[in-house]
């Protein structure tokens, strides 16, 4: 669920506290958290965020950070709306324009991170305080609205079909397609593991998973599809899962992809592998920016305006997700997948503390907490001599080495040239 060697404990300790927040605050709201009218409001109101922490996640296994995705965000949307309402571009015309506007800013940051060599945290940090600027220069500090048929992808929703049923069938359709995406991937993974001859899982594991996995989609699906009239599954929640499977694949099946890990867990040792550093930091800089200038676009586009207050605190919102979702601090480590988990735990603790009328303050505190505690978990766990449940798997094989207890064999035969396993028998009883 997390993508294969980056899957960890804390991840699915994350997934496991995501379904505790939503069982104690669908108990704490008398079913009103997973209400199909509350899961559409979550997801149009915090998937920008998400968008942005698919993004961010990139930006933080490289070992940088973001400071200035809300400030692109929010000059973005003003120039898209300008663009709309004083030169007449037609709505899909303002889309590439954002786009193009968030690949140029990017190219600008990244060409300061990756040739200059600034630390991205100045760069970003220069970024904020220079894009908030312009954004409240452009459009003199004033809102500007956008037209009605820039709305679709902020606020639409799958379309209904003329049948004569109580649901949205493509919502529904969405979610049967997800469904068979799982079984079919489960399918093929242990397909492939027989013709390599790897070691595969007990055929009950898979049955569980995709019985799981493939309910929970299809009972999502069937809640967004009989919400109120005229609502379906959100359009912006469409490009989301779609750049969810991109960004996964990318980060998962591809040379750049390895080359982002490899230059995140180690630099020197990536660059004396050929690796070029400079264009995989130029690429993940630039890419946060085109997501930072979509996730604008998709905001203006629900607000129904662009304004100068835009984009305030996203930046905080989105490293917060990606740390949630298991990404490390020292870089090399974290999944889209994780990210997007971690941002959903910071969205149903908003979403829940306001169904229960919990203040700013009160909001604000709690996402502090969560932040600090799952940070503090990662540090923790990488901290010799302190426990852990790495620390507690490792005494315990060194307690069975050392008592004579036949130790699994290596899942790699030692090659030539490679100092050979020592054996428990030949290992100091007193050592």
């Amino acid at each position: 669920m997390f993508g294969g060697g980056q899957s960890t404990l804390r991840q699915f300790g994350i997934l496991g506290s995501l379904i505790v927040i939503i069982v104690i605050f669908q108990i704490w709201t008398d079913g009103l958290t997973l209400s199909p009218t509350n899961l559409i409001n979550v997801v149009n109101q915090y998937s920008y965020i998400l968008i942005l922490a698919i993004g961010m996640v990139m930006v933080i296994i490289m070992g940088h950070i973001d400071l200035s995705v809300g400030s692109i965000a929010a000059f973005v949307g003003i120039v898209v709306a300008t663009s709309m309402a004083d030169w007449g571009l037609p709505w899909w015309a303002a889309i590439i324009l954002g786009l193009v506007v968030g690949a140029i800013i990017g190219a600008w940051q990244g060409f300061w991170v990756a040739v200059v060599g600034v630390p991205a945290f100045i760069v970003t940090l220069a970024g904020m305080l220079i894009f908030r600027g312009a954004n409240q220069y452009w459009g003199n500090s004033t809102t500007v609205a956008v037209p009605e048929e820039f709305w679709v992808i902020g606020s639409g929703y799958l379309p209904e079909l003329d049948v004569p049923l109580d649901f949205n069938v493509l919502t529904m359709v969405l979610g049967i397609l997800g469904a068979g995406w799982i079984v079919f991937h489960e399918w093929n993974q242990r397909r492939v593991q027989k013709k390599m001859g790897s070691e595969r899982a007990p055929v009950w594991v898979s049955v569980v998973k995709v019985v799981v996995v493939a309910g929970v989609i299809l009972w999502a699906a069937w809640l967004f599809a009989t919400g109120r009239p005229g609502t379906s599954f959100p359009v912006s929640g469409i490009i989301l899962v779609a750049l969810i499977i991109v960004y996964s694949f990318i980060t998962r099946r591809t040379v750049l992809g390895r080359h982002i890990y490899a230059v995140g867990g180690n630099r020197a040792a990536a660059t004396l592998s050929g690796v070029k550093d400079r264009w995989v930091d130029f690429f993940v800089m630039m890419n946060m920016s085109v997501l930072a200038a979509l996730a604008g676009m998709i905001f203006v586009a629900r607000a129904r305006a662009s304004g100068p207050q835009d984009g305030n605190g996203w930046e905080l919102d989105a490293i917060a997700s990606v740390f949630i979702g298991g990404a490390a601090v020292s870089g090399g480590i974290g999944t889209v997948i994780g990210s997007i988990v971690g941002g959903l735990v910071m969205a149903f603790l908003n979403n829940g503390l306001q169904l229960i009328g919990a203040g700013a303050d009160v909001v604000s505190m709690v996402k502090g907490l969560v932040l600090l505690l799952a940070v503090g978990v990662d540090v923790l766990s990488k901290r010799q001599g302190r426990p852990s449940i790495l620390g507690i798997w490792s005494r315990r094989r060194r307690a069975r080495l050392l008592s004579g207890a036949p130790e699994e064999p290596p899942l790699v035969e030692p090659t030539s040239g490679t100092p050979e396993t020592v054996e428990p028998a030949d290992v100091p009883r007193n050592s």
